[in-house]
Parts: C-alpha cells; sequence; structure tokens
C-alpha cells in the first residue's frame, strides 16, 4: 500500500490515465472495425471512406502513446492493402 503523498497522487494519476488511454484505443478500434465490415461488405467506396477516417486516428494514437508506431503502421498497411484489393 502506497504510504507516501506523491505515490497516492501516483496512482490516483494512473488510475485517471488508465480510464484515458482505453478510451483512446477502444475508440481506434472502432474506426478500424469500420473499415474492416466495409471489406467484409465489399463495399470499397464505404471501405476507402472508413480507411480515410481511420488513418488519422491511428496516427493521432501513435503521437499519443497508446500505439507503437510500427503497430499503427502495419495495421494501417494491412487495411490499404484489403481496400486496395476489393
Amino acid at each position: 500500500m502506497a504510504n507516501t503523498p506523491q505515490a497516492k497522487k501516483r496512482i490516483r494519476r494512473n488510475e485517471k490515465r488508465a480510464e484515458i488511454n482505453g478510451n483512446r484505443i477502444g475508440r481506434i478500434r472502432t474506426f478500424v472495425k469500420k473499415v474492416e465490415s466495409a471489406v467484409e461488405g465489399g463495399d470499397k467506396a464505404a471501405a476507402a471512406e472508413a480507411l480515410h477516417a481511420a488513418q488519422p486516428e491511428l496516427a493521432r494514437g501513435v503521437a499519443r502513446g497508446v500505439l507503437h508506431k510500427n503497430t499503427a503502421s502495419r495495421k494501417l498497411s494491412r487495411l490499404t492493402k484489403a481496400v486496395a484489393a476489393l
């Protein structure tokens, strides 16, 4: 158990940051799922539009530190490849 005031504050801060980061990751997943569902549906126009919306979200996740840059790059590459294959 934390005894010092700064350790207690750190615990409070970590809980807040974990919630915020979880929301950010959830938002990114939602955008990625929209692209994936459009690809499964075979709608190239909707998939391209969803990909266009997902790209800055992935970049924002990297900038905020919730995603590694290579992870975001890999996801974006795979989504782009899937949309192009339609």
